[in-house]
């Protein structure tokens, strides 16, 4: 099966994971992809199997005599909650000539490459985007297409050299529990990367610490006509705590190594109202700055309105996984970097402004840096993956696999 092919059968399944669900996974529609992946890898011969919590594992044994270090690929199934992953209608443009691409699905929406220039260096490639309706998927379906590919090439090349290899895919990343019950001895690898990146060439061991923070709003709701004194509106309440938090630290605001407060939630009445929050920020001591910043706004409401109004549940997502994988920078690295260039990629090392499996697995003792699987735009209607950089992917995965055999 062609790449393209595997990734538009990918699309096909709806596995938006749900954050408000306590279960693992949190969708059982999850299950459906990865019942299909487990059973195209045992069709090719690999032994894999699925858990109770959503985890496809598969090995393939090594075919060479020398002991190296087994080596894993990781990818997430589920898409992102913040657009419909339901029916999703690729468009498949050929030979892109670098002018506007029509969202068909709604008229007049287009993907312009005078907003989005990064189309520009797309030029002549495949472009796959969306309708218009819903996201993509190429977040993270493109990283397991690349995975599978990698994998039928050596299945049908017994002659590539290999160590033991290690397949992961998993659930529930986008609402931050894709590992959390992910069992790295059983995995087996010693050194995995997840194939969760967006351009061409981007190589990342440096990601977000990450927390969420909610916000409940007690207000005190009476009759408008007699409220004078006595009414508390919850809503103008969580108006008045938004704009506590510094303006400069939004996201439309901040890059690089910036961190941010970003409000991705406000629901409510004059009784009461609910604020979410993520938090981010590379720098443990500025990530912790942050939550503290958080938690003082609160108290300055409660010191304002009374005890009880503005309610705080700070919780940690993830780290930076960083300190993890620098120790072994020389091997995980230096490897992703040198099988790019030997696949034609021009190797770009950044920080994750985000964060993926591989910082959680990281600090579960299994070194994970991410490497682009080839999408741009992701959780939106204006996702789009050009073919060829699926392509790359898929031989960078086999480069790096050649490289620790040698």
């Amino acid at each position: 099966m062609k790449i393209l092919d595997r990734f538009l059968s990918y699309v096909a399944f709806d596995t938006q994971s749900n954050e408000d669900s306590p279960s693992q996974p949190s969708e059982v529609k999850e299950l459906l992809l990865l019942q299909q992946l487990r059973e195209e890898l045992q069709q090719m011969g690999v032994q894999a199997t699925l858990d109770e919590y959503g985890y496809v594992m598969a090995s393939i044994p090594a075919n060479i005599d020398k002991k190296v270090p087994a080596v894993g690929f990781i990818a997430h199934v589920d898409t992102a909650p913040d657009a419909s992953g339901k029916d999703i209608k690729p468009q498949i443009i050929k030979d892109y000539d670098g002018s506007p691409i029509p969202l068909k699905g709604v008229p007049g929406l287009t993907l312009d490459p005078a907003q989005f220039p990064e189309l520009l260096s797309h030029r002549g490639e495949t472009i796959i985007t969306t309708d218009g309706t819903t996201l993509l998927g190429a977040d993270d379906k493109a990283g397991v297409a690349e995975i599978m590919d990698a994998v039928q090439y050596m299945v049908e090349h017994p002659e590539f050299k290999h160590g033991e290899i290690k397949i992961g895919f998993t659930p529930d990343e986008e609402i931050g529990r894709g590992v959390v019950k992910f069992d790295v001895p059983r995995f087996g690898a010693d050194f995995a990367y997840t194939m969760d990146g967006g351009e061409v060439g981007e190589l990342e061991f440096e990601n977000f610490n990450a927390a969420s923070a909610v916000v409940r709003i007690q207000g005190c709701n009476v009759h408008p006509g007699y409220a004078k004194g006595k009414m508390l509106n919850a809503i103008l309440i969580g108006q008045e705590l938004i704009s506590l938090l510094p303006v400069d630290q939004r996201p439309e605001f901040t890059q690089d190594y910036e961190g941010f407060f970003h409000i991705v939630g406000f629901k409510g009445t004059v009784e009461e109202a609910t604020l979410t929050w993520i938090i981010r920020d590379h720098d443990r001591g500025r990530f912790e700055q942050k939550k503290g910043l958080i938690s003082r706004c609160c108290d300055f409401i409660n010191d304002r309105y009374g005890a009880g109004t503005a309610n705080l549940t700070l919780k940690d997502q993830y780290y930076n996984m960083r300190e993890m994988v620098e120790p072994h920078y020389g091997i995980v690295i230096e490897k992703a970097v040198r099988a790019m260039e030997m696949a034609g990629v021009k190797p770009h090392i950044q920080p994750i402004r985000g964060g993926t499996d591989g910082a959680n697995l990281s600090f579960k003792g299994l070194p994970c840096p991410n490497i682009f699987a080839g999408g741009l735009n992701f959780h939106g209607k204006f996702e789009w993956v050009p073919l060829e950089s699926m392509q790359k992917a898929s031989a960078v995965i086999l480069n790096i696999i050649k490289l620790y055999a040698e």
